[in-house]
């Protein structure tokens, strides 16, 4: 899980423009995905993010290792466990920040999930939440390609599994 935070909406929209040129002159469709991105497009689509100014704070789950049966057996309490913490442990970045969430499940469960999080985090740090559909939405591409290369970082069995956490890592500020 990670989220990928611009210091202002003007850096945001200019990396959201960056992908949706580079989705169109690669004919990606509907959207960019980590596991649905060959080695080219990944590469490509590395490189064109790393002159943007944003930073990825993450949280990587062993799930082998969870003890708690609700957070087994119910995904939504997973990920809405998961998302507070990930919010709550910030390093202090988000002051009255609008977070994105990628729309997933139904209206119930994400009023829900929204619920569970204003209570959770308070105010001060979300001013707004949003819930988007990937497809639509340039930002949530970058933040699975970015889940995706910091997951595939994890798997040293892979072939080249640090490539484009490395990628990530050296980007140009």
């Amino acid at each position: 899980m990670a989220m990928v935070i611009f210091d202002n909406f003007k850096s945001a929209e200019q990396t959201s423009l960056t992908i949706k040129e580079l989705r169109e002159s690669l004919g990606v469709k509907p959207e960019f995905k980590f596991n649905k991105s060959s080695y080219e497009q990944r590469d490509m689509f590395f490189r064109a993010i790393a002159q943007h100014n944003f930073s990825i704070q993450a949280l990587v789950v062993d799930k082998k290792i969870i003890r708690s049966q609700q957070l087994k057996q119910r995904k939504d309490s997973f990920y809405n466990f998961f998302i507070r913490n990930l919010l709550a442990y910030d390093n202090k970045v988000l002051i009255n920040a609008t977070v994105k969430i990628d729309g997933s499940g139904n209206k119930e469960l994400q009023n829900a999930m929204l619920g569970y999080l204003r209570k959770q985090i308070g105010s001060g740090k979300v001013n707004k939440y949003k819930i988007v559909d990937s497809k639509k939405d340039n930002l949530i591409q970058l933040a699975d390609m970015a889940v995706g290369a910091i997951a595939r970082a994890y798997s040293a069995k892979r072939k080249d599994s640090d490539r484009w956490l490395n990628m990530l890592q050296n980007k140009e500020n």
